[in-house]
């Protein structure tokens, strides 16, 4: 793979284990994709490791679903990855929310887990 497909790559296996985490509603295996001192800006204040992704997604409804599409990755290092993506969380009592998501991810032995999440809501 080339160098731009090969961080897609790695960013999409990242991102499809939190969807499927997310659209399941099982907010410990959504924080298990974050390293232990992940900075997390959802849609409310901020927290930083687990329990607070945990947290956060344990909040969220019942039914909530996550539709993504990659914009962009880049390469920070080494083990360093940076994604930018649209993002529609979808719900089952109103409208879906369109966010932009950026993430960095990084490589913890053989492993990749996002390090840092931030959403941004552009109305």
């Amino acid at each position: 793979m080339s160098g731009t497909a090969a961080h897609e790559a790695v960013l999409r296996g990242v991102v499809d284990q939190w969807k499927s985490a997310v659209d399941a509603h099982e907010p410990e295996r959504v924080a298990a994709l974050f390293t232990e001192d992940a900075v997390f800006q959802g849609l409310h204040p901020y927290s930083v490791g687990r329990p607070g992704v945990a947290a956060y997604y344990g909040s969220q409804p019942i039914g909530l679903t996550a539709e993504y599409r990659v914009l962009e990755t880049r390469s920070l290092a080494d083990d360093v990855l940076f994604g930018y993506l649209d993002v529609d969380f979808g719900f089952t009592d109103r409208p879906a929310i369109h966010v932009t998501l950026g993430l960095v991810l990084k490589r913890v032995s053989d492993r990749w887990y996002i390090a840092h999440y931030q959403v941004t809501k552009l109305d």
